[in-house]
């Protein structure tokens, strides 16, 4: 019986499991975002959220923790540097998995995992102030701006 069990083994055993999350985690903070199959993009979800968790509070401690599941100081340079800096005021979520479809070879689905403050496609951006109607909004507004320019180069002298 597999009670209590909830974790996708990926099947792996538990030492390179580890070591291939490590790599993973690794490679998310360092890229901001990384192509890999859904069910290992899902597996290091909750690998590395508590890890970013730590990361916003900057202590030996929290160090020394997040140190042992990475073993990679250029990684934890970033991570309590700039990551934790962008993820500060959030309070989880810090990353999203999104599917892109089935791998050609194994028909495997992949997926790509990113850190979602480092997204600029998904960033939020102003609207225009311009409303668009399909009843030709634009064409009326470009219809008053021509009947009061004047038409011709010799009624503009005349004005």
């Amino acid at each position: 019986m597999r009670h209590n069990k909830k974790f996708n083994h990926l099947s792996r055993t538990a030492s390179h499991r580890k070591a291939m999350l490590a790599n993973m985690a690794i490679s998310l903070i360092m890229h901001k975002r990384i192509t890999t199959t859904l069910a290992k993009a899902k597996a290091l979800k909750k690998y590395v959220e508590p890890l970013l968790t730590r990361s916003k509070d900057d202590s030996t401690s929290s160090r020394r923790v997040v140190f042992r599941y990475l073993q990679n100081k250029e990684a934890l340079k970033e991570l309590f540097g700039i990551v934790a800096e962008k993820i500060g005021d959030r309070p989880g979520g810090y990353t999203r998995v999104i599917k892109l479809g089935t791998r050609q070879g194994d028909a495997a689905q992949i997926a790509f995992i990113e850190l979602v403050d480092f997204d600029e496609n998904m960033a939020k951006t102003p609207k225009s102030a311009a409303k668009r109607t399909r009843r030709g909004g634009k064409k009326k507004a470009a219809e008053t701006t021509a009947t009061e320019a004047p038409a011709t180069v010799e009624e503009a002298k005349t004005e």
